[in-house]
């Protein structure tokens, strides 16, 4: 699907929606909405009645979401001063050189979860996932656009709508679309991203269901890295275009924002579809007032079954090879008259049923979840056998968040039982405790996760890649401790892991295990300086410890700092502006191999690179958000012996951007 007819598409949807608005009835109260969100709160609902007064909510909105598996309510973000929140990739992050490229952690972001892991991540970053899929409750219909535009035709476009039908049922619409050509040749990179949600609960609260579809694509060109990065500096026009790379056909790149094919480079695609249902067991009760009758119902046996159903493509193609330039800079040769196209394709099914006890009928965060579960796996590579094989696990929840909301605990344990990751097993410990009214609070965990490495380190993949010999499972101990205060926004926190059987890449081609346990320590701190009525400073710290002859390279400081002008003016404009930098200490970044989309431990190139400066604007007029920057400021000062090159870098041979200006509008609609 081309662009415009995207973009004809997303229109005709929206219209489509707006039509089915007209004949909504406004919800009840904003109590009465959040018991009936609440998976198991007591709810109510007002029975039929010609003398119902007014909703309060008549003329506003009221509008909440919970995330997947969450009982906790939130609101949307109305802040300006933070750009992350609307772009993809967090400041923790870098990419190689363009939104939409491949993509990394400056922490450490080992796999912490059992069972099977297809080892492809380098661009989980920009896909919407299960886990942070919001379930909304609204009074009124609810839509926002953005549109984000950046240098060499950057641009990024995001829908949101959300509306209740009826109280019982509510249905969500989120598309993203982000369209990079990049600052050097082949370096184009698109990402598309849908999710559609619903939600329904009966009148009597007994049934409920969620619906989710999640679809997520990104396609990269892949340019290898430039030839001569060293001539980034000494350029007739000042244009890194001009410099040839590893990779691709520079006669067949096409700067076009609305060119979204890649001849040679990277396709990843998923596909989700969960279907979550439940049915209380539970007390049925009924308040009469004023003629209106409230039904409640109090849960305390909830059945519950969720079936997933999880499809993935990872692709690699060369339309035009050169054997020469793989062989000089990847070491590779190619397979004699194949063409140059990997791909792995995976189908995964999961059946789970639950039983879920709540001991108080009038609390429904603390509860007991006893469950059983069965996975599926297949998987196809073309022009190569196949490999299917199967899991059967079972875990257990335990939650008890005190009704005054100062204690909340959780306790759970999930083991494989049978199949191929027999043995498998995750084990969590988790409590908290708001210490005052004056909002400070702490967090203490305890996480225990013992893995199989994933498919493609144990070779079950068609990407040249070396597998593990055998398998020695991977174990993490994970402690974590944080104190912090939520009227101020500050926090501290400390992390320590200790990781035995490290799986990792070598190389580009050559998955590894290491041998000996690893200790890992981070520290972060954030916190918001008032340093006047009007200028605040924002600090976010991160300090990471780890063994040197350990395959994991982090630095030892990745910082944050934001100098702010912000406040309300002029009764409707909200504005933060100022100046952001951030910096991260020299280290052994990985190295990125191209075709088997892996970063690998590597000790012969060390990164260092200047502090990243951004000018921004930000501000809010009514429902209308407005981003304006200017970032990577620090290109403009020449190279010089002492600060290094103008140009900073992501991994060896992959330059970032240079002088790069976004504008990004955020509008949203109350219908």
């Amino acid at each position: 699907m081309s662009f415009t007819q995207r973009i004809i598409f997303l229109s005709i949807l929206l219209c489509s929606l707006q039509i089915q608005v007209k004949a909504q009835k406004v919800l009840q109260a904003t109590n009465d909405m959040m018991g009936g969100f609440s998976g198991g709160r007591p709810a109510a609902k007002k029975g039929n009645d010609s003398l119902q007064l007014r909703d309060k909510n008549a003329d506003s909105i009221t509008i909440y979401y919970k995330l997947y598996n969450s009982n906790d309510i939130k609101k949307m973000d109305t802040s300006i001063n933070d750009f992350f929140v609307h772009y993809p990739l967090p400041y923790t992050h870098y990419n190689l050189g363009n939104l939409g490229a491949a993509s990394k952690s400056y922490l450490t972001n080992n796999i912490q979860n059992a069972g099977l892991d297809l080892g492809f991540h380098a661009y989980d970053v920009y896909n919407f996932t299960l886990e942070q899929t919001p379930f909304y409750q609204t009074t009124r219909p609810f839509t926002e656009l953005g549109y984000l535009i950046g240098g060499k035709g950057e641009q990024l476009i995001e829908v949101k709508h959300t509306q209740n039908k009826k109280q019982q049922l509510n249905f969500a619409f989120d598309y993203r679309f982000s369209n990079s050509p990049g600052n050097v040749k082949n370096q184009s990179a698109n990402v598309n991203n849908m999710r559609m949600t619903a939600h329904f609960q009966s009148k009597r609260k007994r049934y409920e269901s969620f619906f989710t579809m999640i679809s997520n694509k990104a396609a990269s060109s892949e340019n290898g890295g430039l030839i001569k990065s060293d001539l980034l500096d000494s350029l007739s026009l000042g244009n890194p275009y001009e410099l040839d790379t590893r990779l691709g056909v520079s006669g067949m790149t096409f700067k076009n924002p609305f060119n979204t094919s890649i001849s040679t480079g990277t396709t990843y695609k998923d596909n989700i579809f969960l279907l979550k249902q439940t049915y209380d067991v539970g007390q049925k009760d009924s308040i009469v007032k004023d003629t209106v009758t409230t039904y409640m119902f109090y849960p305390r046996l909830r059945f519950q079954n969720e079936i997933k159903y999880k499809t993935s493509q990872f692709l690699f193609n060369d339309q035009n090879p050169d054997s020469v330039r793989y062989q000089d800079y990847f070491n590779f040769t190619l397979p004699a008259g194949k063409k140059m196209t990997f791909q792995d394709n995976w189908k995964v099914l999961n059946d789970e049923f639950s039983l879920i006890s709540y001991p108080q009928k009038n609390n429904s965060n603390q509860f007991l979840q006893l469950a059983t579960g069965y996975i599926n796996y297949t998987a196809n590579f073309p022009n190569q056998s196949g490999w299917s094989n199967y899991d059967l696990y079972a875990f257990a929840v335990y939650k008890n968040k005190t009704r005054n909301q100062f204690w909340d605990m959780l306790a759970s344990g999930k083991l494989y039982i049978n199949g191929y990751h027999s043995g498998d097993y995750e084990a969590k410990v988790y409590l908290s405790r708001i210490l005052n009214t004056k909002g400070n609070y702490m967090k203490l965990s305890f996480q225990n996760y013992n893995r199989t490495p994933s498919a493609n380190l144990l070779g079950r993949t068609q990407f040249p890649i070396i597998g593990l010999t055998g398998i020695k499972k991977e174990n993490t101990i994970d402690l974590m401790g944080v104190i912090g205060n939520y009227k101020s926004a500050w926090l501290a926190q400390v992390n320590y892991q200790l990781i035995n059987n490290y799986n990792y890449f070598s190389n580009g081609y050559q998955a590894n295990t290491y041998g000996g346990a690893i200790s890992y320590l981070r520290i972060q701190a954030e916190q918001k300086l008032k340093l006047s009525s009007h200028w605040n400073w924002y600090n976010q710290l991160n300090v990471q410890l780890v063994d040197q002859s350990s395959p994991i390279h982090v630095p030892l400081l990745l910082t944050r700092q934001r100098l702010a002008f912000e406040g309300n003016f002029y009764k409707n404009l909200n504005l933060s502006t100022g100046l952001e930098l951030i910096y991260h200490t020299s280290y052994k970044a990985d190295g990125y191999m191209p075709f088997t989309g892996q970063f690998y431990t590597q000790n012969n190139y060390t990164l260092t690179n200047r502090p990243i400066a951004n000018a921004f604007l930000h501000f809010m007029i009514k429902r209308l958000k407005a981003y304006i920057r200017l970032e990577n400021l620090n290109t403009l000062i020449p190279t010089s012996e002492k600060l290094g090159p103008s140009y900073n870098f992501s991994a060896q041979n992959y330059p970032t951007n240079s002088l790069w200006f976004r504008v990004g509008i955020w509008w949203n609609f109350i219908n």
